[in-house]
């Protein structure tokens, strides 16, 4: 048995999903899988159906009909690991833009040095680790977050990052049906409400590789949310009482 189980959503993933789950079990601490897949067409829970009987004890997939959204996958995620008591969970892609080694150090960051929450950080301390991005992109990217930060009060530099270790206390705390977002906007309102919540959040350093295979599905609504919604999430604040963290 382990600790810690690692979130991966799932839609249209066959080119990846089989070799970042080998990557993960190939860690030198164990680590769970659990796949969120939302009726990707492209055969995507299937592979993962033939590797579960090469991991029984280890890989597991939840299937949602029809694409719902990034939020609502992690939420369900974080139901089913508080459910089955893991310490750790992990949030990371299918596709490789996360390295799965950097799992262990997001583990050590909670597990040994007191963080509740771990951010694998793109842009710590004004640094820009990010490779084959259009600078277009990583130009937007970096100031969406230093939008959010200067908006929120988050002392975090990568805002929007979405390589995470949550301390289960922390799920647990977090009053989850009161998380709206759906797309990119949900890694700000998760980390905004840890913030309000008092948890302690530390950023690990990371290097950032756009995919490789498969496609994207960053587009430019997705951004407009997360414009939008850090104002509505920052006025909220101030009419909403969050429930602390508990000593």
């Amino acid at each position: 048995m382990t600790d810690s189980i690692v979130i991966i959503p799932t839609y249209n993933e066959k080119e990846n999903v089989e070799a970042i789950i080998r990557a993960v079990f190939a860690l030198s601490k164990p680590f769970h899988i659990l796949i969120i897949d939302d009726g990707s067409p492209d055969g995507t829970a299937n592979i993962v159906k033939t590797l579960q009987k090469v991991f029984p004890q280890s890989l597991f997939i939840v299937e949602r009909q029809g694409k719902q959204g990034l939020g609502t996958a992690y939420i369900a995620g974080f139901r089913w690991a508080i459910e089955h008591k893991y310490d750790f969970v992990f949030e990371m892609d299918a596709d490789f833009s996360h390295n799965p080694n950097d799992l262990l150090r997001l583990y050590d960051a909670c597990a040994n040095e007191g963080a509740d929450m771990a951010i694998g950080s793109r842009y710590v301390n004004h640094v820009i680790n990010v490779i084959n991005w259009p600078i277009a992109r990583v130009i937007m990217s970096y100031f969406a977050s230093s939008y959010v930060r200067i908006v929120t009060g988050m002392r975090i530099f990568d805002t929007t990052a979405g390589f995470k270790c949550y301390r289960r206390q922390v799920l647990e705390t977090i009053e989850l049906d009161k998380i709206h977002f759906k797309g990119y906007a949900f890694q700000i309102e998760m980390k905004f409400t840890a913030f309000k919540c008092g948890f302690q959040i530390k950023e690990v350093p990371i290097v950032f590789a756009n995919r490789v295979l498969g496609v994207s599905k960053m587009n430019g609504g997705i951004f407009g949310e997360a414009f939008i919604g850090v104002l509505k999430l920052k006025l909220q604040s101030y009419f909403r009482k969050y429930p602390q963290k508990q000593v």
